[in-house]
């Protein structure tokens, strides 16, 4: 084991844990930042005390010491030009989701980190969540029998959901149940996914950011499987941040139900009535230890660097991903099934978020 230089692009809220990830590691030598707000830059420098911080990542680029970058920036459009300056590079990357805006971008990305001989990973989070691994287990292990089908239902609240609409124009399908529909494939694996349907929901965030405020989709497998994942982000004001989930998996030998929707720890104050600490996706720092599966996630990509070990997201399976989700707004777009893989028709009818 060697210890090793990162570099974080990108320190707001998810940045800012993999920042602190990386200072509180053995096996980080030297941390550097990147951040272009320099408030945010100078918050975050104080909790993390690293060797350089600046608000321009390309001047990160310029140390060839630094051996593996978190991107953490958004808006997401710049997930792929940063990412390609940091593979040519020749640094191991690890990317926050989404891999990219177009399937063309994600082959690129991925072709680039096999040819230079990169570790590349993306943020899919929830695999490491202990509910959603006893889910995998109880599979591998045949607890459950044949997989039948799986339920998954994700909602957050309307204010995080302004905050992601007000950034960049993609669905609950693309930003939310993104990680349902990683952790549910990599569950079935080798499974692939044939057609997809999907519909979407208006309500109260038309007026705010233009998006739906649910968006439920079908995936039908090649072993006949059916996943069905529902996202939405209009939920009312609560707990800064709050994700809950409900998970059903049903197997020929048995049924397990995951209930993450944080009921298990509420808080009831005079001043801000019911809370619900530790129920954000990423998690949150509870004193010395964190409460949540993102800095696991992160100190997995560093023993991966580190030690030379495989990286659990691969890029290929996020790329995946990025199909059936792109296949579930053409759905919502055509009012019909989609079939998978997608042809050059369907490539075409894709839109850009603006």
């Amino acid at each position: 084991m060697k210890q090793i230089n990162v570099g974080v692009i990108g320190t707001g809220w998810c940045g800012g844990i993999r920042a602190n990830t990386c200072a509180a590691s053995a096996l980080v030598k030297d941390l550097h930042i990147a951040e272009i707000s320099p408030e945010r830059l100078q918050e975050v420098k104080k909790l993390t005390d690293p060797v350089s911080a600046t608000t321009d990542y390309k001047e990160l680029l310029q140390n060839d010491d630094i051996d593996a970058y978190f991107i953490s920036a958004t808006p997401e459009d710049i997930h792929y030009p940063i990412a390609k300056d940091c593979i040519l590079a020749g640094k191991h990357v690890f990317l926050e989701k989404p891999l990219s805006l177009t399937l063309a971008e994600a082959d690129e990305l991925v072709d680039l980190a096999e040819q230079n001989g990169v570790k590349f990973t993306i943020g899919y989070s929830q695999r490491f969540n202990p509910k959603f691994a006893y889910v995998k287990k109880s599979l591998s292990d045949g607890t459950l029998g044949k997989p039948v089908a799986a339920v998954v239902s994700r909602h957050i609240t309307r204010g995080l959901g302004t905050k992601i609409g007000g950034r960049i124009k993609l669905s609950p399908a693309a930003m939310e149940a993104t990680h349902d529909l990683d952790f549910l494939l990599w569950c079935l694996e080798p499974a692939k996914p044939i057609r997809v349907y999907s519909q979407s929901a208006y309500g109260a965030m038309k007026d705010v950011t233009g998006l739906e405020d649910a968006q439920w989709t079908m995936v039908t497998l090649d072993n006949g499987v059916v996943l069905t994942i529902g996202a939405g982000w209009t939920m009312p004001p609560g707990h800064p941040n709050f994700s809950g989930t409900w998970i059903e998996f049903t197997g020929t030998e048995g049924m397990l139900i995951i209930d993450d929707t944080h009921r298990d720890v509420i808080l009831n104050t005079m001043k801000n009535g019911i809370r619900l600490p530790m129920s954000s996706m990423p998690g949150e720092q509870v004193e010395h230890v964190f409460a949540g599966p993102m800095q696991n996630e992160g100190v997995h990509f560093l023993e991966a660097v580190a030690m030379d070990r495989p990286v659990m997201v691969t890029p290929r399976q996020a790329r995946q991903v990025m199909e059936v989700y792109m296949a579930a707004d053409l759905s919502v777009e055509r009012n019909e099934p989609v079939t998978l893989p997608l042809n050059s028709n369907d490539m075409s009818s894709l839109r850009i978020p603006s």
